[in-house]
């Protein structure tokens, strides 16, 4: 099924983060990988240098996937060398209701088959716009 061991690791990736598996999701990413998800500064990553080291990445877990309710669909995955680029729809329920964006996201992996770069390419501030209007529409 897949062509590439970058595309099984984003698969499972995808399989472990809506399925809550915290543990086996930290288990694919090496000691030292990044996570940008969304690339650049934002409120889920300040800085805007992504989130470096399993320590860094499982407070990202803690924060972003731990408590939602995604529904993570793959519409594509390109592989190419030691990366691949997927295609994603994705969509989180909160209060009821659905917030949804597309992304890009790239997975690059080593040759240890461990997930050392995930940069999702999403424009938060259209998933904020969203949230925004889910949360005032009680008041």
């Amino acid at each position: 099924m897949y062509k590439s061991k970058a595309q099984e690791l984003s698969y499972l990736s995808r399989e472990y983060a809506v399925s809550k598996n915290k543990e086996a999701w930290l288990k694919l990413f090496s000691e030292d990988a990044i996570v940008q998800d969304p690339i650049g500064k934002s409120p889920l990553d300040e800085d805007g240098r992504g989130h470096i080291g399993k320590e860094a990445i499982s407070a990202f877990y803690d924060l972003t996937i731990a408590n939602s309710k995604i529904i993570f669909d793959i519409k594509e995955s390109i592989p190419c060398g030691d990366e691949c680029a997927n295609f994603v729809d994705i969509s989180n329920e909160i209060n009821g209701a659905i917030i949804s964006t597309k992304m890009i996201v790239v997975y690059r992996v080593n040759s240890d088959d461990k997930i050392v770069s995930l940069r999702a390419f999403w424009e938060y501030k259209e998933l904020e716009s969203q949230l925004a209007k889910v949360l005032n529409a009680g008041d």
